[in-house]
């Protein structure tokens, strides 16, 4: 561990400021195991192109073992450089529990914490119960998670209301908040300001709102996101933002505006499924320089449409050369096969 469970909060604080993309698993070309050269190459690119760190993803088919497997590489190429965190998705409580704690004690830096699909809460009591039993039993610093994929809008429009937030917000390992409950609008943004930015890092990943909660309250820390799709530009700006350079930071947030607005006509594609199209993140993060490769099933598909629109958009935004070519038979092969 990294710190002590006492010292969350504290460590949070002082560490967690930049921004966070996300590592996706490889896996070799007939599915049957992890690419290893071929994650050790994306942790490269990611250290490279400025990131603080990474959810390391649990939603594309590993084992418990190959997850596990999978941050020890991690962590072992990033070297110190690149902070890791753990994603909290598993099919029960007693599994999220028990890989989490195994990611603790391999070196994980952080916890984003995720709901079953099988919990069904009536009422806030039935997701402080859950909350709080995982981060009773592990120590690990971790980021709740209000969004409209668990399904708790129906206990409260915000998917974690205030009250429960604030009641969370006590734990000693709870120290941020990666806020998208109750869209549209900042409606939770402005009531967890109000309640609980004395105890949580208040981060909104949706980072075409980040020029103004960096000059409204300071947003420290920026995650969870495929920000690598933008290559550099997200890190980028963001550090010239908090640094002050107003001008310079929106220069190149105005730049990266058609890449975007095609991510986000992207994701409205499969808004309804409520599951991330975990294929066309990867995708996304190959035209930037990352391995590329098949995800195991469930993984929804790809089409040359789908795929052109984001690559079009990337070559306009400039995050990457027109030179790029885009097509799925290379980012199938990827960059190490294996």
């Amino acid at each position: 561990m990294h710190y002590k469970k006492s010292e969350a909060k504290e460590w949070a604080r002082e560490q967690m400021r930049g921004v966070c993309n996300i590592i996706l698993p490889t896996f070799t070309s007939d599915l049957k195991g992890l690419n290893e050269k071929a994650i050790r190459h994306d942790v490269r690119r990611t250290i490279e192109l400025g990131f603080w760190g990474s959810l390391i993803v649990s939603e594309c088919g590993t084992t418990h073992d190959e997850y596990i497997r999978f941050l020890e590489i991690v962590l072992d190429e990033a070297g110190g450089r690149l902070k890791t965190v753990v994603h909290g998705s598993f099919d029960t409580l007693d599994d999220l529990i028990k890989v989490t704690r195994r990611a603790a004690e391999v070196g994980g830096h952080v916890l984003l914490l995720s709901y079953p699909p099988t919990f069904y809460p009536r009422h806030d009591q039935d997701i402080y119960d859950f909350t709080s039993s995982v981060l009773g039993e592990v120590n690990l610093a971790t980021v709740l998670f209000p969004v409209h994929q668990w399904n708790f809008d129906r206990v409260h429009p915000s998917c974690l209301s205030i009250d429960l937030v604030d009641k969370l917000a006590d734990l000693p390992n709870a120290v941020a908040i990666k806020a998208e409950g109750g869209p549209p609008g900042n409606g939770q943004i402005v009531e967890l300001l109000d309640r609980c930015a004395d105890r949580l890092l208040i981060s909104d990943p949706r980072e075409s709102s980040s020029p103004a909660w960096i000059k409204m309250f300071g947003m420290q820390w920026m995650g969870t996101s495929n920000f690598e799709y933008f290559g550099n530009t997200v890190p980028r700006y963001f550090d010239m933002l908090q640094k002050g350079d107003l001008k310079g930071g929106m220069e190149l947030y105005w730049q990266m505006h058609p890449a975007r607005s095609a991510r986000l006509a992207d994701m409205q594609t499969f808004a309804g499924a409520y599951f991330i199209h975990r294929a066309s993140w990867k995708y996304q993060s190959w035209l930037n320089g990352f391995n590329g490769g098949p995800l195991r099933m469930p993984v929804m598909r790809l089409s040359d449409g789908g795929t052109r629109r984001l690559r079009d958009a990337a070559v306009r935004a400039k995050v990457i050369d027109d030179s790029v070519s885009g097509g799925l038979d290379e980012y199938y092969l990827g960059r190490n096969p294996a």
